[in-house]
Formats: C-alpha cells, structure tokens, sequence
C-alpha cells in the first residue's frame, strides 16, 4: 500500500501465493489494500486503519483462519465488517461469522464486486439499526422480515448440455430450486415475473448471449444485485477477466466439479438473499406514517433527528458522511409552472422519483416545497457530489405536464454538497449544503 493512502480492505494471509496478485488488483480498481499475516497484526491493522472488509486466505490461513471472522467483526464493533473466505464452499462457515465464500483463485475484479456489494449491506444493516432508535422516538417500531428458510431459488439459462443438465441436478441435491431457461427471451420472462437467488448462465457455442443476459442484469435496477455464475467451456471467445468484468459474479468450468460448482452459486444466494432481506427492511419504513404525505420522504422534523443520530454514529463508526441539497433550479418555464400551480402538482413525483433513484440506506427528505435532501452514510464529499448530479440528470430527462395547449416543462436542481465533520458540526454541514445550492443558483 502506497504511503498516506487510506487502506479499504485488509487481506490476512500467511503468504502471497494468492493475496500477492489480489492485493495488486484490487489497488489497480480503487480497492486499496493492507496485508495482515496474522491474527493479531490483523485486528492492529482495524484498530488503525479505516478498513471496509476483510478477505481471509482459509487455505494457507490454518487453524487460526477458522475463528478469525468472528475476532474481526467484534473489533469493529459498532461497525459492521464484511469478512470473505478465500476457499472451498461450506454451510458452516457461515456460522463462524464469513459472509461469503469464494473459490480459489480470486480474480480482483471478481473480488471488488462482491465487496461493494457486501459492505453497500452492511451500511444498510447499519441504517437499520439506527433508524429503528429515530422511529422508536416517535412511538414506531421497524422489525427485520422474517427469514426466508424456502429452497434457494436459482435461474438456469443456456442450451441444455449435459454439462449443465448435471449442473442442474447437483443444485437440486443442494437444496436449490432450479428453474430452466433456454432462451434469453424467456429467462427475462421468468425474471421479470417472479424473484431469483442466483442466476447460471451457460456459455456453450454462444457465450456472447450470456454476456449480453449478464449485461442486461447489471442495467436493471431491480435485478442489479441478483448474482451470476458463468458455466464456461475449454474454449470460449469470452475470458475470465473479461466476464468479471462485465457483471459475472463467478465462473465455472466443466472441469470443475458439478457438486463444486453447486456449492458456489448457492454460496452466492446465500449471500443475496441476506441483503435482499436488509433492503427489504428499510423499504418498510415509507409505510411507517412518519413521511411526508405527498412524496414519502423523511419530513423536515425527522430527518434533522435522524441526521444528528447518524452524524454521531459516523463519528463511533470511523465512517464518512454527507449531505446534499437539491433546490429546483428557477429558470422561466418553471416560474410559469410554478405560477398556474402546475410545479405543485409535479412534485409529489419528483419527490417519488428521488425517493427511488437512492440507495436504500440512503436517506431522503422534503425540506421545503421545492428543496430536498439527502444524507449519505458511508459516503465522502466527491461520491455525494455525484449522487446528487445523477438524480439531477435523471429528473431531468422528465417532461412533467404544463397545461393545456402548452408545452411541458422539465425541472433541473441547484445542487450543494458538504461533508459532516462530527455531531457538533450538523447544523453547520446543512446550511453549508444548502448555501453552495443558494451560490450555484445566483450564478
């Protein structure tokens, strides 16, 4: 690791056979590394560095490796950290505290996707929790869903070779429930009609389908998380790397073993499944009663509540945060929207539209009329920054109606961004947030 650069992911490993060429990768794709080669120069390196997530090399870890999850996410506490297991698939890992399991050797770009997803989870789990004590404030409760013990649900896609057939038969011996698709057109049927676990995508003679069905799942935002197994022949056009690279999850090959390979897609449904759960949680919390009527945001009142609760937990959690403002842009149509009352009508929808277009352990507000805002846990100034010109950009490209016989009109926001240093500095962030929204409106 370079000097003076903040580290994101510990890598424990007794030696560099397989973290050498991960940590090396994941630095080239912005994941930067710290090799920790035991136990305790492990938990040192969380108590001093601002860690996301761990990856812990099982197969050259011995007897050590086994209890280290469980060591490392009590160090962390109250933040919660990630652990992945480099090594062969097994239910009872995931009783010692390993979120994921993955197969040897780790592609980094492989590695980088399931750690975005996995630390994007624990913020999540995070803003469970803390929303749960800004509710109870007001005399609401918000309880996990129950835990769904039903078959993994797995989506087969590809021409039925006896490879995947055999595939397909060793899920099931896994307890998976295995529907199959030999069509693309027909697996997005299946997809946009019931929910998956995890998705097997058979290259066979034509892999560039399954790329382009891989793709398509990385477009959806529905479909964005749900993972996929690439089950490759010898001999393809696509490479390991470039699959990573394009939204696989993993990837297979014939002469891995079938029970093997089972074992990996129902590791990753395992996994899915969880933060299927945590989303599914804080998504309850638009039918809590407490949101602003009609746009389903946190009102002004219970998000500076909820902002001073997460400005402290950022603080205990060695964990950035930020807010954003959004104020509707002035510009003549919308002064004339605004004018026939036809501005008040659109923003319920913007507001909807907002509420959809962030992340769930975001949290979005309704501050006045026509300002919103955002506060972004786990998040620094530049990645808050971006967030906002997104949802300005989508909104953006909506043509909301003006009456008859005119023209509709589109809305763009004044957009202001500040990092919140601690607790003390809350009020201060907001007001700085919405005063570079005020400083972009006057020039």
């Amino acid at each position: 690791m370079a000097a003076g650069v903040q580290a994101r992911v510990l890598i424990v490993a007794r030696d560099d056979v397989l973290a050498g060429p991960l940590a090396d990768g994941l630095d080239r794709l912005g994941w930067r590394t710290a090799t920790a080669r035991g136990p305790y120069s492990a938990i040192a390196c969380l108590s001093d560095l601002q860690i996301e997530a761990v990856i812990v090399d099982l197969k050259h870890g011995g007897a050590d490796a086994l209890g280290l999850a469980e060591r490392l996410k009590a160090a962390c506490a109250p933040r919660k950290l990630p652990v992945v297991a480099i090594g062969d698939p097994d239910p009872s890992l995931a009783a010692q505290g390993f979120d994921l399991t993955l197969a040897a050797p780790l592609h980094p770009a492989q590695a980088a996707m399931r750690l975005e997803t996995l630390v994007r989870v624990a913020v999540s789990e995070e803003e469970f929790e803390l929303r749960q004590e800004t509710f109870a404030d007001r005399g609401r409760g918000m309880d996990l869903p129950e835990p769904d013990v039903s078959a993994f649900r797995v989506l087969a896609i590809g021409e039925p070779a006896p490879q995947f057939l055999a595939l397909s038969n060793a899920l099931k011996r896994n307890g998976a429930d295995v529907v199959g698709a030999f069509t693309a057109f027909t697996a997005f049927d299946y997809l946009h009609e019931r929910a998956f676990d995890a998705v097997v995508l058979w290259a066979g003679e034509n892999p560039q389908e399954a790329m382009s069905i891989a793709a398509g799942l990385r477009r959806n935002t529905r479909l964005f998380h749900t993972p996929a197994l690439l089950y490759m022949q010898r001999e393809t056009a696509v490479t390991i790397s470039e699959a990573y690279h394009r939204g696989i999850s993993d990837v297979a090959s014939p002469e891995t073993p079938e029970s093997e390979t089972a074992k990996r897609v129902v590791e990753l449904a395992r996994s899915h499944r969880r933060g299927v759960s945590v989303r599914q949680a804080l998504e309850r919390a638009r039918s809590s009663g407490l949101m602003d009527a009609a746009t389903g945001l946190f009102t002004r009142d219970l998000f500076a509540a909820h902002l001073a609760r997460l400005a402290q937990a950022a603080r205990v959690r060695n964990r950035p945060l930020s807010v954003c403002v959004l104020k509707v842009a002035e510009k003549p149509e919308v002064h004339a929207a605004r004018a026939g009352g036809w501005l008040d009508r659109a923003v319920p929808q913007i507001g909807s539209m907002i509420g959809r277009l962030v992340r769930v352990e975001d949290t979005a507000a309704r501050l006045a009329p026509e300002v919103f805002a955002l506060a972004l846990p786990a998040t620094p100034h530049a990645a808050a920054k971006a967030a906002g010109e997104r949802i300005s950009a989508v909104i953006g490209c909506t043509a909301f109606e003006a009456g008859a016989g005119k023209p509709p009109f589109v809305v763009d926001f004044d957009i202001g961004v500040a990092e919140v240093g601690g607790p003390e500095t809350v009020a201060r962030a907001l007001e700085e947030a919405a005063s570079r929204a005020d400083g972009r409106k006057a020039s």
